[in-house]
């Protein structure tokens, strides 16, 4: 009875409906629609993800039209680093079609003579290519002195053990024995699909270098007019204009010095090779520290194609393992002395960036453009910085790549 009471004398405890509860909301939160809801939504992660859709789009874009950007870009910086030949060459009082058209003609036919003095050279390392494999294996193994190797030894544990394992397995009753395993062989070797792949490859590149050739010949031919015509469409205000030409200027002193840099290292490279090379006494010493002065600018790979090769016909020249590792090795060390620390030093000197920046810049554009995109990377980099350093909101990223 007093457990009744007491229940009595508690107010009685009810709890809202939903409608009820929808109806207690304040008025803001029932006016709440969808369209007010998107409202909400800060700008600024509408922004953010408006620009990582547009990189990604950006980067497959350059991937998908690489035929079309690489041969562009290669032709605006070689203009870039002809333009003041060009100018000197105005001052004298030649006219600017007879000064670009001697300059292209004096590069080509550098370029042909080296390709010519080297073309025998490479000739004769391809057909000698199997003997010089089979002599350097042999040499190797009358250097181990008929010992075997650790990798030898190791195969040849496993094989011990192989045959080990089997003989246990089938002298156990009942055991099943394990099948063979199915193996797929590969397609022949054909050598007429390999010279046909590499013939359409040369075509491909000869078409590209010659595009490169004409476009280079109308920038220089056009000089000025090209800047011209992008400080006119960049608007009216006199502001813009004027950010324009200060972009233009930076970007052609930087990629300026920045090419001049690289002519100073190679050739000094090219030098280094050259008298290393004589001491050693490969023979077509010059044509082939010529080669490595050019192969010398495309970053990492270039210094591994000329030392394998300097090393074969050193091989093929003197039939000793000692001279084929020295010319490699003297290849390899003049390229880290020049490439690591003089070009590196210039390059801070005169580009101002930054060295961590720069390498993942390389990795970057060399996953997007293979061998193109590490020779490209830097000056791409270089004007990125630039056109950064002049463009509000663009400063973190001018800060990233600066030193």
């Amino acid at each position: 009875m007093q457990t009744s009471r007491i229940l009595n004398d508690i107010p009685a405890l009810t709890t809202p409906s939903i409608s009820e509860a929808r109806m207690q909301d304040s008025p803001a939160d029932a006016a709440l629609t969808p369209s007010s809801a998107a409202a909400l939504v800060p700008p600024v992660s509408r922004g953010a993800a408006l620009t990582i859709i547009a990189t990604v789009a950006l980067v497959f874009a350059l991937q998908w039209a690489e035929n079309f950007f690489i041969p562009v870009i290669f032709s605006i910086l070689i203009s870039y680093t002809l333009t003041p030949v060009v100018a000197w060459l105005e001052r004298i009082k030649v006219p600017r079609i007879v000064g670009v058209s001697l300059i292209l003609l004096t590069l080509l036919g550098g370029t042909v003579a080296v390709v010519d003095s080297l073309h025998t050279e490479f000739q004769l390392i391809v057909q000698r290519l199997p003997d010089a494999a089979h002599q350097i294996t042999t040499a190797i193994s009358k250097a181990q002195g008929g010992q075997q190797s650790t990798m030898q030894k190791m195969q040849a544990v496993a094989t011990e053990i192989e045959k080990a394992t089997a003989q246990e397995a089938g002298a156990i009753p009942g055991a099943k024995r394990v099948p063979a395993p199915i193996v797929i062989a590969r397609p022949a070797f054909k050598l007429q699909e390999w010279l046909w792949a590499g013939s359409m490859s040369a075509a491909g590149f000869l078409g590209q270098a010659t595009m490169v050739v004409f476009l280079v010949f109308f920038l220089l031919l056009s000089g000025d007019s090209f800047k011209r015509k992008l400080v006119k469409i960049t608007g009216p205000s006199l502001a813009s204009k004027k950010i324009t030409i200060h972009i233009l200027d930076d970007i052609n002193q930087s990629i300026q010095s920045y090419m001049f840099m690289l002519l100073v290292t190679n050739i000094l490279l090219g030098v280094l090779l050259w008298g290393a090379f004589r001491w050693i006494g490969l023979e077509n010493a010059g044509a082939w520290a010529v080669a490595g002065a050019c192969l010398h600018i495309i970053p990492y790979f270039g210094p591994m194609i000329i030392a394998l090769t300097t090393g074969l016909t050193a091989f093929m020249q003197f039939q000793s393992l000692s001279k084929m590792f020295l010319v490699s090795g003297t290849s390899l060390l003049v390229a880290v002395l020049v490439g690591t620390f003089i070009t590196t030093w210039m390059t801070g000197r005169i580009a101002k960036m930054n060295a961590v920046a720069v390498f993942i810049g390389l990795l970057f554009w060399g996953w997007v453009w293979g061998i193109w995109g590490l020779l490209l990377g830097i000056p791409i980099i270089v004007m990125v910085r630039v056109i950064a350093e002049h463009i509000e909101g663009w400063q973190p990223v001018a800060e990233l790549l600066g030193e």
